[in-house]
């Protein structure tokens, strides 16, 4: 046996390990390898019936060939055509990476989650357009959203906003500063069947957003904040590096939370620690417990906080 054939095997037996989990969820993308086999340091995703692989160039770079050959094997051990193969290299994001386009022509197409529809593309853009780590803070929002007024900074293709609008969110202002991304929000409430009035969307770097915010003294219920690791584009006044920027970042944002209301706060910088200034500002709790899901629990990519204010 070849070692590109004990890597569709192992992939083959997670998958039946865990399809049947999924479907009761009503789960159409989840995460099926995560760097199981150290030979093949790989991400290896399952949306409907295609798969986004990830290659971790750091660890072991693979060669045009060996990728070939695992294209070739996922196909055939998944029963899928090659072409739904779809293999990346993942590097270090820096700026604006996360927007620049891969493969113009790649079709985008729709996955179900817990009876929402979500549209995703895996050859576009470095990021397929829904974040499967988060799959269950997006259940978190939803069993809290009804009545709410909801916001989502960095809102990137609006789940968050999906998920708050179809709980029952009185109103929810969607921020990004991608006019690429917040078109893909709109169509995600399209698909779903939830476009609104009170569905605000905002195209706007986050900073300048909440000093508009606190100017108006506008306020807030619910509050999602799953900022990048590290940006420097060319649309923000400054580069942004959420270690060092986060307790600027979670003190405007938690100015604009009402009264008994809730702010998640999320980020995936390896090694990050939570500055203690901010323990004075909220009650704070992690709860990355609550929000990594199975599939995700052997490279946890996250760590998410909840934070509220008497």
């Amino acid at each position: 046996m070849t070692d590109t054939e004990n890597l569709s095997n192992r992939v083959l037996k997670n998958q039946r390990h865990l399809q049947k989990w999924a479907r009761r969820e009503g789960i159409e993308a989840y995460r099926l390898y995560d760097r199981d086999i150290p030979e093949f340091p790989l991400a290896i995703d399952r949306y409907a019936d295609w798969l986004h692989v990830q290659a971790f160039e750091k660890r072991r770079p693979l060669g045009a060939n060996e990728l070939d050959s695992i294209r070739e094997g996922l196909a055939e051990a998944l029963q899928l055509p090659q072409d739904q193969v779809i293999i990346k290299h993942r590097r270090r994001q820096r700026g604006s990476s996360q927007y620049e386009k891969q493969q113009g022509s790649a079709p985008s197409f729709n996955v179900n989650e817990r009876g929402l529809s979500f549209e995703v593309n895996l050859g576009r853009y470095l990021d397929t357009g829904l974040f499967l780590d988060h799959r269950d803070t997006r259940k978190l929002i939803r069993g809290r959203a009804n009545g709410t007024r909801f916001l989502n900074l960095f809102a990137y293709t609006g789940s968050f906003t999906v998920y708050a609008a179809a709980a029952g969110a009185e109103s929810t202002v969607t921020v990004d500063m991608s006019k690429t991304y917040q078109a893909w929000s709109r169509r995600n409430l399209l698909h779903n069947r939830l476009e609104d009035p009170r569905h605000d969307f905002v195209q706007c770097d986050v900073f300048p957003f909440l000093e508009r915010m606190r100017g108006s003294r506008a306020r807030f219920d619910l509050i999602v904040l799953d900022p990048p690791s590290f940006s420097n584009s060319k649309r923000m006044r400054a580069s942004f590096d959420v270690q060092r920027d986060h307790p600027d970042l979670l003190r405007g944002t938690l100015g604009l939370l009402a009264p008994g209301g809730e702010l998640f706060f999320s980020n995936n910088r390896q090694g990050f620690r939570l500055d203690q200034a901010v323990a004075e500002l909220a009650d704070v709790s992690e709860i990355t417990d609550q929000t990594v899901p199975r599939d995700f629990l052997r490279h946890p990519p996250h760590r998410c906080w909840r934070m509220r204010r008497d």
